[in-house]
């Protein structure tokens, strides 16, 4: 008698565990989406996707979940859809109770500006490109040059992202420009000659070469003497004087040359400037290893 007992509430418990889900999944069907809300992960104030920009953009490709059946409603479509417009980086869209329909965004986060001829856009880490417009600004290192599949912008992020670490670099460099992947340039902002760089590597040695050429050479030469500072060899800083076509170098070590080094040690020529000649005698004799 117990044993049926237990058997007869298993049943019944059964039983209505079932009429709670077929309740459920009726109800489900007959809820509708009352409410969408949209969320900008990353706004601030140079926002410039809205939730009100978001809703337009999923009507403009013919997706309006407001008022739907919710199980009509394709998450993973509308995720889709928005991932292609150029102002998003990426979406995430979920169903909630009580018909809501939660759609986060996140904006283009730019991390340069490209100018390639009469073209102008912005782009992210991952490569993905935004049209600049007059309605919207991001201060970002700007870069100047034509790329392509096989060289794409990103490529220039290292040399970038060693920039926008340094305060002094921020404020020493104005622009990019990309000649190609061996004569990248950038243009300081003190007027009178450009630094060629060479590849977008090993950004950190070329920048000391580059501080310690302005320390040491530039106060004794003028500011105005040379219009192309080479920063592309190993161990060298090759400088070329304004109006002739003469080379100027710089010896550099990394393991013996330090930004402090006395300017009495600095001898200088209209031919070559060495650092610490007397010094490390045998560093002219060095073989320059294009980068």
């Amino acid at each position: 008698m117990k044993r049926l007992i237990q058997y007869t509430i298993l049943l019944v418990l059964s039983a209505l565990l079932l009429l709670g889900i077929f309740w459920a999944r009726g109800k489900s069907a007959d809820e509708r989406c009352s409410r969408i809300d949209v969320v900008i992960d990353n706004a601030d104030s140079t926002t410039f996707v809205t939730p009100e920009g978001i809703l337009r953009e999923l009507k403009k490709i013919g997706i309006e979940p407001e008022n739907k059946p919710m199980w009509q409603i394709d998450t993973d479509h509308i995720e889709q859809a928005l991932a292609h417009s150029e102002y998003v980086e990426n979406v995430e869209c979920v169903k909630a109770q009580a018909g809501r329909l939660i759609i986060k965004a996140k904006q283009m986060v730019p991390v340069m500006r490209v100018f390639d001829g009469d073209v102008s856009y912005y782009i992210n880490r991952n490569g993905k490109r935004m049209a600049a417009t007059p309605n919207y600004h991001s201060d970002v290192p700007i870069v100047q040059g034509h790329f392509t599949t096989q060289y794409p912008p990103t490529r220039l992020l290292p040399l970038i992202e060693r920039i926008e670490a340094d305060s002094a670099l921020r404020q020493l460099v104005t622009m990019i420009n990309f000649v190609d992947s061996t004569n990248i340039y950038i243009i300081p902002s003190i007027s009178g000659h450009v630094v060629n760089i060479g590849s977008p590597d090993r950004v950190d040695t070329k920048f000391d070469k580059l501080q310690l050429f302005y320390q040491k050479v530039m106060p004794e030469k003028g500011w105005q003497y040379y219009d192309t500072i080479s920063l592309k060899w190993d161990h060298q800083v090759v400088a070329t004087r304004r109006q002739k076509a003469v080379k100027v170098e710089l010896e550099y070590n990394p393991e013996e040359d330090e930004p402090d080094i006395d300017p009495a040690d600095l001898v200088i020529s209209d031919q070559t400037t060495t650092l610490a000649a007397e010094k490390t005698p045998s560093t002219t004799s060095k073989k320059k290893k294009n980068n």
